[in-house]
């Protein structure tokens, strides 16, 4: 049976409490964030930002932006489902270009949003908790100066909340870090969509500039294959040299840098 698309049961219920507060507001988004490829061995960390815009609606529930429909989790999506998907999240105006930069602003001038990322090398350096930190910060902030609407809130994919300590200033608005979120919440749905195909297309870039490690295709996860040619090839400055890119017993062999 396939899985349920996500709601926007969550942003409402935000939006509800921030027109509540601010009766003369008639407009507001809630922000949606979630990451991808923490667990690869090469490749950034990439964290996708999708503002939905929300507007004071006639009776009591705010009237939010339309979003395409079967919009859910990118892992439960079709490659062709997640690319026509992106298409239109991402908007006409889209900024991003391939390889992708710390910062790639994408979306619409009511749904902004943004793709942020943290490199190899800056997860070498501060640790991948901490780059999952320099990325959120990167996406979350040029969403919301994209904005020209209040922020009523921003919901987190994951069990952990590893934005609020890379802010600048205090958020304003409410924070919800929701395990399994970007199932639930459309927002983060849709972040995740952004941020898994710009992730893909980044790794075929560079699976075409430094071929031999199979990025096309394992995106720079652990395969099998890859972890071969780690050991074969040696370890490329998109790979997070501090990690343990080969298994035991491979590690007696002499591993080129």
């Amino acid at each position: 049976m396939p899985s349920p698309s996500a709601t926007v049961e969550r942003e409402l219920r935000l939006a509800t409490a921030f027109f509540e507060s601010h009766p003369d507001t008639s407009s507001c988004a809630v922000i949606g964030l979630d990451e991808v490829g923490r667990g690869a061995l090469a490749g950034p960390v990439a964290v996708g930002a999708f503002a939905l815009r929300c507007e004071r609606g006639e009776g009591a529930v705010p009237t939010p932006a339309e979003l395409p429909s079967g919009l859910k989790d990118s892992k439960l999506l079709s490659p062709k489902r997640r690319e026509a998907l992106f298409a239109e999240l991402a908007g006409e105006g889209s900024s991003i270009s391939f390889p992708l930069g710390p910062i790639s602003q994408c979306g619409s001038e009511g749904c902004p949003a943004a793709v942020g990322t943290a490199r190899a090398t800056e997860i070498d350096e501060h640790g991948i908790s901490r780059a999952l930190t320099l990325a959120a910060v990167r996406a979350l902030e040029a969403t919301y100066d994209a904005l020209d609407v209040p922020l009523a809130g921003v919901i987190l994919d994951g069990n952990l909340d590893y934005l609020t300590r890379g802010l600048s200033a205090p958020l304003g608005c409410p924070l919800e870090v929701v395990i399994k979120a970007d199932q639930t919440c459309a927002s983060v749905a849709a972040a995740s969509v952004l941020a898994k195909v710009a992730r893909d297309r980044h790794m075929i870039e560079l699976d075409a500039e430094v071929p031999g490690y199979g990025w096309a295709g394992n995106k720079g996860y652990g395969s099998k294959a890859h972890r071969e040619a780690i050991v074969r090839l040696g370890i490329h400055a998109e790979h997070r040299a501090s990690w343990n890119l080969v298994p035991a017993e491979q590690q007696a062999l002499d591993l080129p840098l």
